[in-house]
């Protein structure tokens, strides 16, 4: 009887352990799928801001918004400040691969001469291939996915242009490779650019060459939600204000992205 007593308590803890596991799992897929609607709906606040306008943002941007009595950051990145793949010049890319991918410069080049090539490889009309998405990189012989990863958040295939970076619409990692590495003049730029502070100059500061500050009409709107346990969902849209989709919109989502962003690391307790 003992033994039948402490079997059965065996089972029911391990039943109470599963059973509190499914909980959480099903509270976690629960917390995701309400952050991530509260995400799109922040973005889709902003964007009607946006469009109400006529003037768009030439500049990175961060716009806080309450949604449900939520607090929602959200960021508007103008496209021209990631590094375009379909069209920067071989020695951005270099750049790129050299600072941020943080491989050796002759590695770095040898890696920025195989993305020309394979981007301009004819496909079976005779038209440049060309890169849809970013993933694309992954085609290029002799890149690794570390070096993907690297500088995943630093490029784009979603806009067409002449291959130069607007710096005011630059997140920080892309200055640092204008800046050829020089991660205190871009840490400079973006604080004074987010403070606002007016005549910020680039151009002695910055390679001049790969600079261009033009507008666009396609945006990357991210919104961070907070999580209850310090973590962050992650909700990203990138789209054309200048094409409308068909259901109506004035603008068109051509590419949307969910992650999750980890809770900070908690220091040692004293």
């Amino acid at each position: 009887v003992l033994w039948i007593v402490a079997v059965l308590g065996i089972i029911v803890t391990g039943m109470g352990h599963a059973v509190r596991n499914e909980v959480r799992l099903v509270s976690g897929a629960r917390q995701a799928v309400v952050a991530e609607a509260m995400g799109d709906a922040a973005i889709h606040l902003v964007l009607q801001e946006m469009v109400s306008v006529t003037e768009r943002p030439k500049q990175l941007t961060r716009v806080n918004v309450v949604y449900q009595n939520q607090p929602v950051t959200v960021q508007i990145l103008p496209l021209n400040g990631l590094i375009d793949i379909n069209s920067a010049p071989p020695t951005l890319l270099a750049s790129l691969f050299s600072i941020a991918g943080q491989v050796a410069p002759d590695t770095a080049a040898a890696l920025a001469q195989a993305t020309v090539e394979t981007r301009t490889r004819k496909d079976n009309a005779g038209q440049p291939e060309g890169f849809e998405a970013i993933e694309d990189m992954l085609r290029v012989p002799g890149l690794s996915y570390t070096v993907y990863a690297n500088i995943s958040r630093l490029i784009t295939a979603d806009r067409p242009g002449n291959g130069k970076v607007n710096p005011m619409a630059a997140p920080e990692g892309v200055l640092n490779v204008l800046a050829g590495g020089n991660t205190g003049r871009a840490s400079s730029i973006a604080a004074d650019r987010d403070a606002g502070r007016p005549g910020i100059d680039t151009t002695t500061t910055l390679t001049s060459e790969y600079i261009d500050n033009a507008a666009t009409q396609r945006f990357q709107l991210q919104a961070r939600v907070p999580l209850s346990d310090g973590a962050a969902l992650l909700v990203s849209r990138r789209v054309d204000l200048d094409d409308g989709a068909l259901d109506g919109l004035p603008w068109r989502t051509f590419h949307t992205e969910q992650r999750f962003e980890p809770a900070p690391a908690q220091g040692p307790l004293n």
